[in-house]
């Protein structure tokens, strides 16, 4: 029986389950969700939060967001693709300081001046380190032709992105590249003889039981039926919703904070040996240690934490988790102007949760 102590009423009836309801409305009040989506032009934020190893609390708001809602994940797409990377690396699919051009056959990495003493390796390649070109990519409208991987490695049309060239020696400095991770794409699926989103399916998320997540590109009807569409800085939305991102393990997961979570938390479980659900602990502290810089196998790790952005056409996200797995959370908005909202949440949720001031 529930006790009037553990339930209280709200105007005109409403209930209220006492501390963590409380919790959620006390981050609420410092970042204003209806005042705050619409001062920032963004017409949907989801919210998950972990906190002791779980998900404390997920909320959606916004225009026809739930905690389900799919999101485009962006860039969080990469630390996803390197677990599966490292999976495959852990039972000798390739070695992780092997020169990706053994295994590669369709196309291969091509030599110059500077892979003539190092040569591109899958941890260059996760950790940003393989002197490879192109940060990022802009995604194909509604209308637009979609390029093969080989038309988007060559830079060649209808691929609206560069050539995937070396131009600096590997191993020699850090410079984030959307293209190493487009390469591994290539090398996961010539290694493992399936399409990238069903061998992503198979190695990471039904074994995470990321139920709503899937790098599906396009999105097939029945997830786009439950897909926030994305919008641009004018306020207006993409045509079609949203882009179609060929180049799936740099950018092109579909997902939810929730699942997020789900992730990063058997991240720094695994890192701390607690589970091997995908990964042996010492693959999945490279995931989360620095290499160059501050990046490490798939994550920016700064003292005690690790964490991702991403930025698509019409989608911004965050995810950080602290890592002991004792809090973090994820935040997805479907606005080129979500980032801003985004640093809004999150300075919310540190003072709440006591975490400390992030830069």
């Amino acid at each position: 029986m529930l006790t009037r102590r553990r339930w209280i009423a709200l105007g005109a009836g409403a209930l209220y389950a006492g501390p963590l309801e409380d919790r959620i409305r006390r981050v609420e009040d410092i970042w204003r969700p209806t005042r705050s989506v619409s001062e920032h032009k963004v017409p949907a934020v989801s919210i998950a939060v972990i906190r002791d190893g779980a998900i404390e609390w997920a909320r959606a708001y916004g225009v026809a967001a739930s905690p389900s809602t799919l999101f485009q994940a962006a860039s969080i797409s990469k630390p996803v693709a390197a677990m599966a990377a490292l999976h495959m690396a852990q039972y000798g699919n390739f070695g992780l300081d092997e020169d990706v051009n053994a295994k590669l056959s369709s196309w291969l990495v091509p030599e110059n001046e500077f892979t003539r003493e190092r040569k591109v390796t899958v941890r260059g390649i996760l950790s940003h380190t393989a002197g490879l070109t192109v940060h990022g990519f802009a995604g194909y409208g509604e209308d637009e032709p979609v390029p093969s991987l080989v038309q988007i490695l060559n830079g060649e049309k209808p691929a609206n992105s560069s050539s995937i060239r070396v131009d600096t020696t590997p191993g020699t400095l850090y410079r984030y590249s959307g293209g190493g991770y487009t390469v591994l794409q290539l090398l996961l699926t010539e290694r493992f003889k399936r399409p990238f989103p069903d061998l992503m399916q198979r190695i990471v998320l039904q074994k995470l039981a990321m139920r709503m997540s899937a790098f599906d590109q396009p999105l097939p009807a029945d997830r786009a039926s439950r897909a926030a569409v994305g919008f641009h800085a004018t306020g207006r939305s993409y045509t079609g919703g949203w882009h179609t991102y060929p180049e799936m393990a740099a950018a092109g997961l579909w997902t939810t904070p929730s699942d997020l979570c789900t992730f990063a938390i058997e991240v720094a479980r695994s890192a701390r040996g607690e589970s091997n659900r995908v990964v042996e602990r010492e693959m999945a502290k490279t995931m989360i240690a620095p290499h160059i810089g501050s990046h490490g196998l798939g994550f920016v790790a700064s003292p005690g934490w690790f964490e991702h952005s991403g930025s698509n056409a019409g989608y911004r996200a965050h995810l950080f988790c602290k890592d002991d797995a004792s809090t973090g959370a994820a935040i997805m908005t479907n606005s080129d102007t979500g980032a801003k909202l985004i640093g809004v949440i999150r300075s919310a949720l540190a003072r709440e949760y006591s975490w400390p001031s992030f830069s």
